[in-house]
This record gives C-alpha cells, sequence and structure tokens, in this order.
C-alpha cells in the first residue's frame, strides 16, 4: 500500500454525542442531531469537562511542568481501502476521519461524490459485520454465563460433599454412615435408642443444607433471568432508536437552511456584523471569542479559518480605535479644558520656583496640558500668571502666621523684657500658631521684634506716666485708657511693616538670584531646542537665512525660542558649515577611492559617476566646481605626503647615523674600533670610521626606504625625491664624540 503523504489541514473537533455529519445535494456539509432534530451547517462543539480546582492541583504539585507531557500530533491509525477506487478512508489517532487518493496524494474530510457510493457500501457492510460480530459476542456472553452458573453448582456440590466428609468425630466414638446404618438394621435391629436418635439428627442436618443451597440457586437463576430481560429491552430500545433516525434520515421534511452564495467582501462584512452584534471585545484573543459567535449561520460564509481570522483581526483593529476615538470624544465633551488645565497647575505646581521649560518636558504629553490653549506660548503665560498668584497666596499665609504668632505671644503673657526665647517656646509649641511660622529662626527673630516693640511701649509709656503725674498734680484730665491702647497698636503695627518690608526686600533679592540662574539655564536649553530645530528642519547645504526663515517660523521652538536673533544666525551659520563639511569629506573619500595615486588626473575619473552621486548633488557642484575641488584636494594630499616623507627621514636610525658620520672631520674617531672587533687578525690596527661612512653611499639608503609606504608614494618624482634625500643630508650635522682619544 503506498505511504499516505501527511495531511496539511488542522483537525477539527469531534462531534458531541447524538450528532452526525452529512452532505447536501450542494455539497456543503450539515450535522444533524436525531435526538433534538436540529441541523446547522456550524460544526458543533464537544462540551468540554470543567476540572475541579482541588482535584486538578494534584497533578500539579505531583509532577512539575518540565516534565508534563506534550499533547501527541495526530497521525493515521486504520487505513481501509475503498473497493473499486484508489481512495482510502484514514482514521486518526483522535477519531477523525478522512480520505485520501493514493495517485493524486489528495486528501479531504468530506466524502467525494465520485466514491460516494462505494463508501455507503463499505458502511452498510462494516454495519453488518458489526452487528454480527455483536450477536457472536452476546451468544458467547450467553455461554459463559451458562458455564459459569454450572461451574457454581458444581463448586457448591463438592463444597457439600467435602463438608460432609470432613466432619470431625471424637476416637471413642464410631463413624457410622447411611449404608452402615442399613445394614446394622439388617444385622441388629435391637440397637439401643441412642444410636437411633443420632442418625435421624444428621439426616436432618443434611435436608436443611440441600435447602439452603437450592434456595441460592433459585436466587441466581431469577436474577440472570432479571439481567437477561434487561439486556433485551436495551437492544429493544436501540433498534428503536436506529429506525427512527434512518426514518428521519430518509424523510423529505428535513429544513436544512439554503446555503447562500456572496463574495468575499459581502461574507467578511457580514462576519463584520456578526462580530459586533455579539459586543466581542476587540483586545480578547480569536481563542476566546470563539465560542461566542461559532454557533452562528453567518460564521461558516467566509470559506476558510484563515479568512476568518483576517476578518477577525480587521474587526478588533477598527473596533478599538472607534473605542479611542469616542472615549477621546466623550472626554472632550464632558471635559472643560481650561479647568482641566487649572486643575493641573494646582495638583502639580507646588513652588514659585518652578521652572516652565522643567514643568512643560514633563507634562507636554499628558491631555490637560496640551488640549487647552492655541499654542505654548498662551500656555506659559498662564503658567506666570498662577505663579503670582501662588506667591501672593503664599505671601499672604506668611502675613497671617506672623500676625496670629504676635496675638499668641500676646496671649501668653510670658514675652516680657529679659525673657529667653529657649525658655518660652516650650510653653507654645503645642499651639498650631506656633507650627504656622515654618522656620525656628523666623519665630526667634518674631520674638525679638515683639519684645522691643513691648520695650518701646514701655519707654514711651514712662514719660506719659510722668506727665499725667504732673498735670494731675496740676489737676488736668487723665490720659483715657482707649488712647493708649490705640497707640500700642499703633506702634505694634509699626514694627510689623518694619519686619514686612525686611521680608520683602529679602526675598526680592532671592528671587532676583533665582531669576538669574534660570535665565542662564533657559538660554542653555534653548540653545539645544534651536541646535534640534536647525538638525531636523535643514538638511541642504546651500541654503540661505533668508529662504530658510518662513519656515522656522512655523515651528514652535523657533517661535518660543528665548535666544536673540544674532546668536540664531550664528548657530544657523555653524550648522550648515557642519552638514558642508560632512559633505566635503564624503566626496574626498570619492576622490581617494577612484585616485589612489598623487599624479591621477581629474580627466582619469569616472566624471559622470561622480557628478550623479549624493556628495555632489547636495553641494551643487558642476564639472568645474569638482575640478577645482579636486585638484586643492591633490594640493593637500601633496603636502601631507611631503611631511609624512620628511617625519620618515627623520625616524630612520640608518639614514641618520651614518648622514652625521660622513660630517666629520680628521682621525679622532678612527681609535674606537680595531681590528679584534671586526674580527680580523690579532695585530691592533685602527679602523677609519670616516672612510666606512663615504662607502656608505645614497644607493645604500634608498635600499633601506624603498619598502616605506612614504616613500613609495613618490615613485612618480624619483629624482625629485632623492633631492629630498640629499637636501637632509646636507641639514645634518657631525656628531659631538663622548669617547676619549688617548695622546700620542
Amino acid at each position: 500500500m503506498a505511504t499516505i503523504p501527511p495531511v496539511a489541514f488542522s483537525v477539527p473537533p469531534p462531534l458531541p454525542p447524538g450528532w452526525t455529519e452529512h452532505i447536501s445535494p450542494t455539497g456543503q456539509p450539515y450535522y444533524y442531531n436525531a435526538q433534538t432534530g436540529e441541523s446547522t451547517y456550524v460544526r458543533p462543539l464537544p462540551a468540554f469537562p470543567i476540572i475541579p480546582q482541588a482535584t486538578a492541583a494534584v497533578p500539579a504539585t505531583a509532577a512539575p511542568p518540565s516534565t508534563a507531557k506534550k499533547p501527541k500530533k495526530e497521525k493515521p491509525v486504520v487505513k481501509t481501502p475503498i473497493p473499486g477506487t484508489e481512495w482510502l478512508r484514514v482514521i486518526t489517532n483522535e477519531g477523525n476521519t478522512f480520505y485520501t487518493h493514493t495517485g493524486r496524494k489528495q486528501s479531504v474530510w468530506t466524502v467525494p461524490e465520485e466514491i460516494k457510493e462505494a463508501v455507503e457500501q463499505l458502511e452498510r457492510e462494516e454495519a453488518l459485520k458489526k452487528a454480527k460480530e455483536a450477536e457472536e459476542v452476546a451468544r458467547r456472553a450467553e455461554e459463559e454465563r451458562a458455564k459459569e452458573s454450572e461451574r457454581t453448582k458444581a463448586e457448591a456440590r463438592e463444597k457439600a460433599a467435602k463438608r460432609k466428609a470432613e466432619e470431625v468425630v471424637p476416637v471413642d466414638e464410631i463413624v457410622v454412615s447411611k449404608k452402615a446404618k442399613v445394614d446394622a438394621e439388617e444385622e441388629d435391629e435391637d440397637e439401643d435408642a441412642e444410636g437411633e436418635d443420632e442418625a435421624e439428627g444428621e439426616e436432618s442436618e443434611e435436608e436443611e443444607w440441600q435447602r439452603e443451597a437450592a434456595a441460592q440457586l433459585a436466587r441466581e437463576a431469577e436474577d440472570e433471568k432479571l439481567r437477561q430481560e434487561e439486556e433485551k429491552k436495551r437492544k429493544e430500545e436501540e433498534a428503536r432508536k436506529l429506525k427512527e433516525a434512518e426514518k428521519q434520515k430518509g424523510a423529505p421534511q428535513i429544513n436544512m437552511p439554503e446555503r447562500v452564495d456572496l463574495s468575499i467582501d459581502e461574507a467578511k462584512a457580514l462576519f463584520k456584523t456578526l462580530l459586533r452584534e455579539k459586543n466581542v471585545n476587540p483586545l480578547h484573543p480569536w481563542d476566546t471569542s470563539l465560542p461566542l459567535f461559532v454557533s452562528d449561520p453567518r460564521y461558516v460564509l467566509l470559506p476558510s479559518v484563515s479568512a476568518r481570522r483576517e476578518a477577525f483581526d480587521e474587526y478588533c483593529r477598527e473596533r478599538a480605535r472607534e473605542l479611542r476615538e469616542s472615549k477621546v470624544k466623550v472626554e472632550k465633551e464632558t471635559l472643560d479644558p481650561r479647568q482641566e488645565f487649572e486643575r493641573l497647575l494646582k495638583e502639580e505646581v507646588k513652588s514659585t520656583r518652578t521652572s516652565w521649560t522643567e514643568w512643560r518636558r514633563q507634562w507636554k504629553k499628558d491631555r490637560r496640558f496640551y488640549g487647552w490653549g492655541r499654542d505654548d506660548r498662551e500656555r506659559e503665560k498662564r503658567f506666570r500668571e498662577y505663579l503670582k498668584e501662588l506667591g501672593e497666596q503664599k505671601r499672604a499665609a506668611a502675613l497671617k502666621a506672623e500676625k496670629d504668632f504676635f496675638a499668641l505671644l500676646k496671649e501668653s503673657g510670658l514675652a516680657k523684657p529679659g525673657a529667653v526665647w529657649k525658655e518660652i517656646k516650650k510653653d507654645l509649641v503645642s499651639d498650631p500658631r506656633y507650627d504656622a511660622v515654618g522656620s525656628s529662626s523666623l519665630r526667634e527673630e518674631l520674638f525679638n521684634t515683639f519684645i522691643k516693640a513691648g520695650a518701646s511701649d514701655a519707654a514711651t509709656n514712662t514719660p506719659a506716666g510722668d506727665n499725667a503725674v504732673s498735670q494731675q498734680s496740676r489737676e488736668t484730665p487723665v490720659e483715657d485708657e482707649d488712647e493708649r491702647e490705640r497707640r500700642r497698636k499703633e506702634r505694634t503695627e509699626r514694627a510689623v511693616r518694619e519686619r514686612e518690608e525686611k521680608v520683602r526686600a529679602e526675598r526680592s533679592k532671592v528671587e532676583a538670584a533665582i531669576d538669574r540662574s534660570k535665565l542662564g539655564l533657559t538660554k542653555e536649553e534653548g540653545e539645544l531646542d534651536f541646535r534640534t530645530l536647525l538638525t531636523d528642519a535643514i538638511r541642504d547645504p546651500q541654503v540661505t537665512w533668508e529662504t530658510v526663515l518662513p519656515q522656522l517660523q512655523k515651528d514652535p521652538r523657533f517661535v518660543n525660542s528665548p535666544l536673540p536673533p544674532n546668536q540664531q544666525l550664528h548657530l544657523f551659520h555653524a550648522h550648515v558649515t557642519a552638514l558642508r563639511a560632512k559633505h566635503l569629506a564624503n566626496l574626498h573619500a570619492l576622490f581617494a577611492s577612484h585616485a589612489p595615486a598623487l599624479n591621477t588626473p581629474f580627466t582619469a575619473l569616472p566624471v559622470a559617476s561622480l557628478l550623479s552621486s549624493l556628495p555632489v548633488t547636495k553641494l551643487g557642484y558642476d564639472v568645474e566646481q569638482l575640478e577645482r575641488e579636486y585638484d586643492r584636494w591633490q594640493r593637500e594630499r601633496w603636502t601631507e605626503a611631503r611631511a609624512a616623507f620628511d617625519q620618515m627621514l627623520s625616524e630612520n636610525s640608518f639614514v641618520e647615523f651614518w648622514g652625521r658620520l660622513g660630517k666629520m672631520e680628521g682621525k679622532a674617531v678612527n681609535v674606537s674600533i680595531k681590528n679584534e672587533d671586526l674580527g680580523d687578525d690579532e695585530d691592533e690596527e685602527q679602523v677609519d670610521m670616516k672612510a666606512l661612512a663615504k662607502n656608505v653611499d645614497l644607493k645604500e639608503m634608498i635600499k633601506v626606504l624603498k619598502n616605506d609606504k612614504r616613500y613609495l608614494v613618490f615613485d612618480h618624482v624619483p629624482e625629485q625625491r632623492e633631492q629630498w634625500l640629499r637636501d637632509y643630508l646636507s641639514q645634518l650635522s657631525a656628531p659631538t664624540l663622548s669617547v676619549h682619544v688617548p695622546e700620542k
């Protein structure tokens, strides 16, 4: 039998009990329930058992997740050839059935039309075979039960015989059987009455046991008869249901749903309508949402599962976008943008030192921030106004706290001249007006101010008292108590005003310093934002400030920039210069790739390719400008190569040593080397180093230098290169002697 290729389709779930699969006249499979009379095109899903948590937790704890077995892959198990065709009916290990053609290598779930009759004939034969096998199994079961009944009866008889034979009899007694009793009666009719009584007792016991065995056998027979009757009734019920199902199957009154031919777009639209009617959550995956709509006939309008999933994904995207837009719309309708912005200011701005730049950077993506105002300028204006209001509120709160603190000192009666603050504050710390003044140093300062005001009141009241006595002596009226209280209040208010002016002056100094620091920080941030604006908006090195200014004025970063115009212009020129330098560097890299030698002419370059390259296009060069740039670049290369050549000569110790040695005069150095050092005869003869230096000519030095890249780059001008070497040697000076030369 030919090997069946692997099935390239997803395996459907098995049908629930009572459901059967059939094919409509149009070839569409449908499903029928013989018990309920229901038919549908949608494949019913089985009811999966729900495992209780208590029982499900046991295997989870017994075996770790790593050792859990993976589900087995569905494979063919039973392959049945269909007579007279090349088709095979294959049953998988999951109980599913499909049909495969051995020649065309084709597999389908439904029964093809060409083998429909053959499959029905095969199913009828298999049904008859199964019925015969069931009858044979039932017959064998009946035989087995009969044999088991006979065996039980035989065992009962054997047990009765053994029981009678194994009865224990005393040694001094005589075991007398029934036959023996008859013989004894014949031989001796005069046996005593005691022997007759014993025989009668044994007979009664045996008869009683036989009655019990007979009753037990009767009960077993009755139970077997009842079981056979129940089995017969069950078979009759199954046969009746099968006949009813066949009648209903052949009846023409089954109400099958009609199949509607729709285009893919129409089917997809109906499928999306189904999802909307079921109110499928767009955030739930396919597997979770499938049970909500799988039983609807519109589910099968699309031809494949992949098409349904694609339509489901489109629905999820569209539905999620609609929900977001509706949420934003509701928020816009229900919330006042101005109130939301004010609420954001009240919740997040707690200090008058808050910087607008930092606060904007933190909340610029919040809907409450960008939902109100035409632009950042209007929002910043409201922010500044709120800072002023917040400052006024804090100042008013500070003044109220100071007045309440003075009232506390007055009510306590402890603030007297000569009192110490450290001792008095222990009695005041429990009052809320004490904590309202936030700084301990400010409390002490207010206490001292209050003491000074009280001392001035006493000093003023003393001469007033003397005058009152003198006036009283001259019979003048006494000063009224209300007038003294009024003057005392005036002095207290004057002291408070002086204190307020002092605090206001100190705060103005602090705020001025904060504003100066904010200005520097704002300028630095503004420069950074302006550089970012130039990087985003300007990428052409040929633009000018006048041409690009209208474009920049549309960007809020330019409008809200704190930089002056001259600094903006300076940053613009620096940015354009950097762009031009970057493109020139790329152009020089192209020159280097096409002209590796210093003597490469401009005509040897692929000019047409260079003109269409990105650097030349960005720089806007024509042929003449490109040639001028190439000549300038070659001059720069020549200068750099010439400097590298001189550095090579200065680094070469061979050239320097013999060049300097050739400049020496006289024989002062002749004694420095002897023949024994040179490996000649043992006679100590002096060697003239100057003569050796003359033997090291220019060719020897060239042999040393010819492998250096800095030397080879000037191969096209050998005469000039040799002249440079001669000039270098001529500039060398003779070495200074450091060897002691003995006198002759």
